[in-house]
């Protein structure tokens, strides 16, 4: 039995191609489209513009299951962590970080996620299951019916390794970018991941969205140790990859550097990651540890950041160092966990 597909998942070529197949025309597609992400609404039967036939024929063939948002909670700094319920019951997190000039929302691709990172506490979950396009749009969209603020960029930086979810997060970055959608910039819509070298070639090649690389080691001793997947990929594959990226205009590659205390923070470090960096366009933001039990590392004190920093910016290479939010409600990088609560009756 063919299995009709979920219409938020679908790219706006698709959902055209979908209400083709219904026998409708094709600005139904559009119209459809809209409603899902830019109106954001969440029930057929607020599509007033389609007749009261096709909304109940829709909601009989494609019933709409959003992602739920059913926790919030709120740091002193006014970061604000939501917990979404997805259609199946399965849990995701994502962040939402308002600033002076711009808000940013952190979203999640995967339940759970597989790539074992040492420092991540969501490695602690495995991996559970990939998220549809419409899952991960979904949490723009609950967040946005939530907020009073406009959300001005999006990183996929929340739970899992979005390229591990390839088909699944180009969706997305179309629905996200789509004039008859949430129509953002290209520039503000950042795509991480842990360092999945065939696929970051294929996400460059098929999407205009940024990415930045989760780098962490100057050494594949070190990486190894703390993200398994260098063992596959190593360092010098890994930056022999982004230095052949076929970026856009005056794009670069930013790569993500998490310090830990005494592993991967010294100077002798900074010199390595000059040499490392060669030749790549890139800027790099470094990331002060934010600890999590119960994860053994420590944070690094702040000289340490600084005259990292500044070694790094005395070879010009760009670099900043970003400020954690949400610590205090554990949603800060790294820190994003469902923690389940096990009963008995023993």
């Amino acid at each position: 039995m063919e299995i009709n597909p979920d219409l938020s998942s679908l790219t706006f070529e698709q959902i055209q191609d979908a209400l083709i197949r219904l026998g409708e025309q094709p600005f139904r597609g559009r119209q459809i489209f809209s409603w899902l992400h830019k109106k954001n609404v969440v029930t057929w039967a607020e599509m007033t513009d389609l007749s009261k036939d096709l909304r109940a024929r829709l909601d009989e063939e494609f019933p709409l299951t959003p992602p739920e948002i059913t926790g919030e909670q709120t740091a002193g700094d006014g970061t604000v962590k939501f917990r979404y319920r997805l259609s199946d019951g399965e849990e995701v997190e994502g962040v939402f970080m308002p600033e002076e000039r711009r808000s940013t929302l952190c979203i999640s691709t995967q339940v759970g996620c597989g790539m074992g990172c040492k420092f991540c506490a969501t490695a602690t979950m495995g991996l559970k299951r990939n998220l549809t396009a419409g899952e991960i749009a979904g949490q723009l969209e609950a967040a946005k019916r939530k907020l009073d603020v406009p959300i001005t960029n999006v990183v996929f930086m929340g739970m899992g390794e979005p390229l591990a979810n390839l088909e699944s997060v180009l969706a997305a970055v179309d629905i996200l970018l789509h004039s008859h959608g949430h129509h953002m910039s290209r520039r503000h819509v950042t795509v991480s991941t842990a360092g999945l070298v065939p696929a970051m070639e294929e996400f460059v090649h098929n999407s205009p969205a940024r990415l930045a690389v989760s780098l962490n080691a100057t050494t594949n001793k070190i990486r190894d140790q703390l993200m398994p997947i260098n063992k596959k990929y190593p360092i010098e594959s890994l930056l022999e990859c982004c230095r052949n990226l076929p970026l856009q205009h005056t794009d670069r590659v930013t790569f993500e550097y998490v310090m830990l205390k005494g592993i991967n923070d010294s100077e002798e470090d900074a010199h390595r990651l000059i040499r490392l960096l060669r030749g790549i366009r890139c800027k790099v933001n470094l990331i002060p540890f934010n600890p999590f039990d119960p994860l053994p590392y420590e944070r690094p004190d702040d000289e340490t950041v600084y005259t990292f920093q500044e070694t790094l910016a005395a070879a010009n290479i760009t670099v900043m160092t970003r400020k954690s939010r949400g610590q205090d409600l554990k949603g800060a990088c790294g820190q994003l966990v469902i923690e389940t609560v096990e009963t008995g009756t023993g």
